[in-house]
């Protein structure tokens, strides 16, 4: 009678890991960049306009205190979030981990490339183009307006927060957009402004964590390919 034997689970390949990105994430964002870029398009030809009406009617309105504050301190609430996720993912769900650190890479390539592209265009400051009192002081010149740097990270904070827990929308979404409608509201950015920002930092974030998580995936897989015949060698089976 002819017995086989099973190579120990200890020794066998490990089964790939599966991605924890929901494969509809990349419609989603796909779609939400296409419609924050609609959003800045219809309104760039009323910019000055809409300016006016907005950072004028805050200037002078008992909301002038929460929308500087919202938009000088705003960021930091997602920061705070992100630091959470990533405390509890690193101590619970290593995976999630390694998702929010790839979205990490991602927000700072959505950072880099608003200040590349801030560099290229050279759009003045509304609160030097329009003669009204404003909330914030304006920047020094020189610091430019297209795209909003505050709603490029606010985007890309928040999905990187929603890329490993989704149901997390209802406290990232309100916050990212508070962020970016306060900068306008404060005087320092149009409408075009923000919607640009938030389209850039939502798409390139989720490109880049999408790339970066999936490479290591991959490496990860060849990585233990590799090891399985040395163990197999060393076991003698």
């Amino acid at each position: 009678m002819t017995t086989t034997r099973h190579a120990p689970a200890a020794h066998r390949p490990a089964a790939p890991a599966r991605s924890r990105v929901p494969r509809a994430a990349l419609s989603v964002v796909l779609s939400t960049f296409l419609a924050l870029s609609a959003l800045a398009l219809l309104t760039w030809p009323a910019r000055e306009t809409l300016f006016e009406n907005v950072a004028g009617g805050a200037a002078g309105s008992p909301l002038a205190g929460i929308a500087g504050l919202v938009a000088d301190k705003g960021l930091l609430v997602l920061l705070a979030v992100t630091a959470g996720l990533a405390l509890y993912t690193w101590l619970r769900d290593r995976p999630g981990f390694g998702l929010l650190a790839a979205a990490g890479v991602g927000t700072v390539a959505a950072y880099a490339t608003s200040e590349i592209v801030k560099l290229l265009v050279t759009e003045e400051r509304p609160c030097r183009a329009v003669d009204i009192d404003t909330v914030l002081a304006c920047p020094v010149p020189g610091d430019w307006s297209w795209p909003s740097n505050h709603a490029t990270i606010a985007g890309a904070l928040a999905v990187a927060c929603l890329l490993v827990v989704p149901r997390l929308w209802p406290v990232v979404l309100p916050v990212a957009l508070a962020v970016a409608g306060a900068r306008v509201a404060a005087g320092v950015h149009y409408v075009h402004d923000v919607a640009s920002g938030l389209a850039l930092g939502v798409v390139v974030t989720c490109l880049v964590a999408l790339a970066v998580h999936t490479g290591g995936q991959r490496l990860m897989r060849r990585s233990t390919s590799r090891r399985s015949p040395e163990a197999r060698r060393t076991t003698g089976r």
